[in-house]
């Protein structure tokens, strides 16, 4: 008898501490961010993935999952993860943008490009594409990025330090930034 009680008390324990270490970005569509940025001004971080992009599989698994990014993001953006090769359709800058490709049998590999990622730039995946608090496209980051390589972003962008900033100004900030995220 103790034996099982004690099974199922460490069960238990094991659920609830991997329970409490997931953590999770509260990811949202662009029109629900549109939509909270009314109530609530924040800036928004956007994740342009495709479904067959490796790096951006690692940009999900181990940036967008690490503690430090996802407290981060969390208390200061709206996130959105926008598949740039899916079949949504999206309003946005008063226009309604689709994927009239699309193929669903290529759901999993290479697709036609989404309207919205041609009208955001967006010409290699992963990108993130950070827009300020009235939905103006501030920058695309194109590539994998670390934890400790978007936290400068995530920084610069937030406390509006890019205003102005032209791309000297930009390698001293990034000469100077003191990174705090965990890798």
């Amino acid at each position: 008898m103790k034996k099982i009680v004690y099974i199922v008390a460490l069960a238990l324990l094991t659920s609830v501490s991997s329970f409490a270490q997931v953590q999770e970005i509260n990811w949202v569509t662009l029109d629900e961010a549109l939509a909270l940025q009314k109530k609530n001004p924040k800036k928004i971080m956007m994740d342009v993935y495709t479904n067959w992009c490796g790096p951006c599989k690692m940009l999900d698994k181990n940036t967008f999952h690490n503690p430090d990014v996802v407290n981060y993001v969390n208390a200061n953006y709206y996130a959105v993860k926008f598949n740039g090769e899916g079949n949504e359709t999206v309003n946005f800058d008063g226009k309604t943008f689709a994927n009239p490709n699309f193929k669903p049998e290529l759901s999993n590999r290479r697709n036609s490009a989404h309207e919205l990622t041609r009208y955001l730039q967006v010409s290699a995946y992963p990108t993130i594409v950070f827009f300020d608090e009235d939905a103006k496209v501030i920058a695309p980051i194109r590539g994998y990025q670390k934890p400790q390589g978007i936290e400068m972003y995530l920084k610069l962008f937030k406390d509006d330090d890019y205003v102005g900033m032209d791309q000297e100004g930009f390698n001293a900030y990034a000469l100077a930034f003191k990174p705090e995220f965990k890798e």
